[in-house]
């Protein structure tokens, strides 16, 4: 009984597994689908008279915004890591006055609208001339990412035990010499998890790039898309080959980083 149970779950999970894999199969089945196989009806479920016309148009016209959302996405990282590891160590261990409140606040931050903080970053970047730039793009990406990593950093960090800082001060290490030599390499999976967070948010923003880098010389890959639909609205096997290219950058590392993720977000459910 429990066996046959158990053979139906494994299927039913497999059946809800392939529809909702199923758009990520159409998207690649349609990048490889000529325009004119495109019209039958119904459409085919293999690419027979496969073409590689539509890569070709991606190479030709999408690398510049690739490119853009490589440097905006690193950049994100960065500046979260920059700001979020040294405030959740304060948090974790030197628990200031208001840290209480602190972490409340991040929590509503993670709750606001990005359509209402990019109105507001709006008229910032208007008065200090960063609008339709890269690094205002990664400023604005980074408020997304610093909430979810204080929090993150706070749960890990609050688990590493007293008696590892406190050999390191015995040692002569400061508060900084404590979080760069002891503090950040046993946080090696939370910083994994952050950075490839970060990232993603980055790489898939549509929201920020749109209201403030729409007339930018340099614009990432989903205004690329978002333009390259308009010119070419009957080229779907381009616009599909354009949004599997853009997909392959954050399957790899959610393939690579996996194991370190899942370690990251669950450590801080533990004390140790």
């Amino acid at each position: 009984m429990r066996a046959t149970r158990g053979r139906w779950r494994t299927a039913a999970g497999l059946v809800l597994t392939g529809v909702m894999l199923f758009p990520v199969y159409w998207m690649v089945n349609v990048s490889f689908t000529r325009e004119q196989d495109m019209r039958r009806s119904p459409p085919s479920l293999l690419p027979l008279h496969g073409t590689l016309d539509g890569y070709r148009s991606v190479l030709d016209r999408q690398l510049p915004y690739l490119g853009v959302s490589l440097i905006v996405g690193l950049g994100t990282v960065a500046l979260t890591l920059l700001v979020a590891t040294p405030a959740g160590y304060a948090l974790a261990k030197l628990r200031p006055r208001g840290g209480g409140l602190l972490s409340f606040l991040l929590l509503i931050a993670q709750m606001i609208p990005g359509i209402i903080m990019a109105m507001g970053f709006y008229a910032v970047f208007l008065n200090v001339g960063v609008l339709n730039t890269i690094p205002g793009l990664i400023v604005a990406d980074s408020t997304l990412a610093v909430p979810f990593a204080v929090l993150i950093f706070t749960a890990f960090m609050s688990g590493i035990p007293e008696e590892l800082l406190q050999a390191a001060r015995v040692d002569g290490a400061g508060t900084l010499r404590t979080f760069w030599s002891v503090v950040l390499p046993v946080s090696r999976n939370s910083v994994i998890t952050v950075s490839l967070f970060a990232f993603l948010w980055a790489w898939s923003d549509f929201v920020f790039a749109s209201t403030l880098d729409q007339g930018g010389a340099h614009q990432p890959i989903t205004l690329g898309i978002y333009h390259y639909i308009g010119n070419n609205n009957q080229q779907w096997n381009a616009i599909m080959a354009t949004a599997v290219i853009a997909s392959i950058p954050a399957a790899v590392l959610l393939v690579i980083a996996q194991r370190y993720v899942a370690a990251g977000v669950t450590s801080g459910a533990v004390k140790h």
